[in-house]
């Protein structure tokens, strides 16, 4: 296909060529062929649209798309694009929603068109209430435009470096950031997607995701028309509601391609049965893409092994990385071979440093392949403090050079210029996006491990909350996965763990909060040696997410202090200062009851180590100690229950140690907490152990052999 230098050039190509090709095919409930579009009449509304535009706005002026899942969004969209006016894609709100999303986009684009359905503009007066500033701007259905205008329309003189649409960004703190894509930076992306993909004029696309988010836009509907192909979609709620609709759309339609976030997957995976898998027939599948959020490896073995019966390869899945900024693709792997899999070091990566291993142990963390770089761009991993090259064995900030980087944030010079504009100090070479994103590069490929803002740092150690939160969704059934975040916040000056996680909604109606607590608590500190500070169990689909299906963890955080998320259970550590004095005037009593002891023994009076230090006396020491040292009350713990299970961690067993082998006057061994790993269990094995000593002097805490 010969070059193009704009979108509009593009679509009129496409007319040009394939008239008659269905373009876009809409399923209504993701089942039924609602509405089809031809490139022809494609082109045609969208002509018709821009010469209603170009008579209400001038040139360069931005344009509020607010449309339900559908082909009017395409057409709107390109109407914006074939009359010069700059799209700003955007969800329309649900009845009763707040508008504050929508209200930031409003006033930061300062829109003066709004481009919707004849349906939707009904619901204009409840929106104009909540958010009078919607008043002033002219409003416009679209599907109710004479098609004869086409004739009148104008073609605007528009090139590679016009604006052509804002993508806001899912910013879950402050004011969303519009990212500004050119025409020339849609196209080369979509280079860099076919030439990725391995796509040809061959490729069918199906697909869920919204048409308003980049995912959606550029790859489900914007590549099929860089092809030349057709894509049938459906809505998120028609996938959500039964995700079986999609692989069903994809086996009816022999697609190629197809994907998602990684919990689109996971869906799949619990929902679909085999009854259902019986009737698919997926060996089309070539590419299923995973993208938007992290790639879980167990979620590709489970899904591969699920529905291979239905023809599903392995091979198939295709884990990518992107964002608004780079339009939507920076890397992605090579289309016929298996994921790449790394098990690192989880102590190294937690220091950013890579440190990888033959085979998955319980030391390491499994981590997947986004695949390498397309066509010129370049990717780069920086130190985010010095702005220097990181070597390969260390974990950066990704950065991208390229084409496809956008051409910075509307109307925000000095974030553009942090973001958009960084040179590596040491080889002054740029200018390079700053991703915020975290990563290394082996063997050509790159690996994503988190975000800068979102690592959670306690006591001076690294913590991915992705990793955190899949501990969590592992630890007991109630805990929708794909569906929880782990943050941190400071109390007292100290960085405390919170988890906001959703209940599956079978679970909400008998909800047993201190079991779920308590599997959190215990899983959390096995598996990561982390205390929680606080749990809230949410109600079911009310966690912050981006439209891509990306948990918001600093909205989520700010959700938690500000009281604002839709909770159903929970529990926080909530030790007040009076307790704690008490607790600490336990503790001093139960030290000079020792010393009491000890001063009658040297004044000639007969004790042994046994009767002084009894079972009740040990339990109570430790029942104190772990109440102070975990923050919670003393009648919370349950003496028979694990260490673990109230989130005792390495720092905090090794420090309890020292103190309890300095009151029983003795050498413990600094693993006795997991040797006996309850109170019950440990106050047991101590008092055995001391009763062989006749003495107080001649106490033996010895591991029995």
């Amino acid at each position: 296909m010969q070059e193009t230098t704009t979108l509009v050039d593009l679509l009129q190509s496409r007319a040009f060529q394939h008239p008659c090709r269905t373009a876009f095919t809409f399923l209504q409930d993701g089942e039924t062929e609602a509405q089809s579009l031809t490139y022809q009449a494609l082109a045609q509304e969208a002509r018709s649209i821009a010469t209603k535009l170009q008579t209400l706005a001038a040139k360069g002026e931005r344009a509020l798309l607010l449309y339900p899942p559908g082909l009017e969004f395409i057409s709107a969209f390109f109407g914006c694009l074939y009359a010069q006016l700059v799209a700003v894609p955007a969800y329309p709100p649900r009845r009763n929603q707040k508008l504050t999303r929508l209200q930031a986009i409003v006033a930061d684009t300062q829109a003066t068109v709004v481009l919707t359905t004849k349906a939707l503009l009904q619901n204009q007066q409840e929106w104009l209430q909540q958010a009078p500033e919607l008043a002033a701007m002219q409003w416009l259905a679209t599907d109710n435009i004479d098609v004869s205008l086409v004739s009148d329309w104008q073609l605007p003189q528009i090139n590679s470096d016009t604006l052509a649409f804002l993508q806001y960004t899912s910013g879950s703190t402050g004011k969303p950031k519009g990212v500004m894509i050119t025409h020339g930076n849609v196209l080369y992306n979509q280079r860099m997607i076919q030439q990725a993909y391995q796509h040809t004029d061959k490729t069918i696309v199906v697909g869920w995701l919204p048409l308003y988010h980049d995912m959606g836009l550029i790859g489900n509907i914007l590549q099929p028309l860089y092809l030349g192909t057709s894509c049938y979609f459906m809505s998120p709620v028609a996938f959500l509601q039964k995700p079986i609709r999609w692989l069903q759309a994809i086996s009816h339609y022999q697609a190629t391609t197809s994907g998602g976030p990684n919990f689109a997957y996971e869906l799949c995976v619990s929902k679909v049965t085999p009854e259902q898998i019986a009737s698919l027939d997926l060996s089309s599948w070539e590419l299923a893409f995973n993208g938007a959020e992290p790639v879980q490896a167990e979620t590709l073995e489970k899904f591969a092994a699920k529905f291979k019966p239905c023809g599903f390869r392995k091979e198939a899945f295709y884990p990518c990385y992107g964002m608004a900024e780079t339009t939507l693709l920076v890397s992605g792997g090579e289309k016929t071979t298996a994921p790449l899999v790394l098990n690192i070091d989880k102590s190294a990566i937690e220091q950013h440093q890579v440190v990888v291993t033959n085979e998955q142990q319980p030391e390491t963390r499994q981590i997947v392949s986004c695949g390498k770089t397309w066509l010129e761009q370049k990717i780069a991993i920086a130190h985010p403090e010095t702005l220097t090259q990181c070597s390969p064995q260390e974990v950066g900030e990704i950065w991208v050079s390229g084409a496809n980087v956008a051409a910075g944030y509307w109307q925000r010079p000095e974030a553009t210029q942090e973001t958009f504009q960084a040179y590596l100090a040491d080889t002054k070479e740029g200018t390079f996006l700053r991703t915020g994103d975290l990563g290394f590069i082996y063997n050509g490929e790159l690996f994503v491990t988190g975000r800068i803002k979102d690592l959670i740092i306690i006591r001076g150690q690294n913590h991915y909350p992705q990793d955190i939160e899949l501990t969590i969704q592992n630890s007991h059934p109630a805990l929708r996965s794909g569906c929880g975040a782990a943050f941190s916040i400071t109390v007292a000056g100290e960085e405390r763990l919170v988890i906001a996680q959703e209940v599956e909604r079978s679970y909400i109606r008998q909800l047993n909060v201190d079991e779920i607590v308590g599997a959190i608590r215990q899983a959390v500190s096995q598996q990561h040696e982390l205390q929680v500070y606080a749990v809230v169990l949410l109600k079911t689909a009310s966690i912050p997410k981006t439209s891509s299906g990306k948990i918001q963890r600093q909205a989520c955080r700010n959700g938690f202090l500000a009281k604002t998320l839709d909770i159903i259970g929970e529990w926080q550590a909530n030790l007040q200062q009076l307790e704690l004095a008490e607790l600490q005037a336990s503790l001093e009593a139960l030290w000079q009851y020792v010393q009491q002891a000890a001063h009658n023994t040297a004044q000639g009076e007969q004790a042994t180590a046994n009767s002084i230090f009894t079972s009740e006396k040990i339990k109570t020491w430790l029942v104190t100690h772990l109440a102070i040292s975990l923050k919670m009350p003393p009648d919370e713990i349950d003496t028979q229950e694990p260490f673990a299970h109230y989130g005792l961690d390495s720092s905090v067993a090794v420090s309890m140690t020292d103190e309890l082998s300095a009151w029983l006057g003795c050498e413990l061994e600094p693993t006795i907490f997991w040797d006996y790993p309850s109170i019950e269990a440990l106050a047991e094995h101590l008092t055995q152990q001391i009763s062989f000593s006749p003495t107080l002097e001649k106490v033996s805490t010895a591991k029995d052999t």
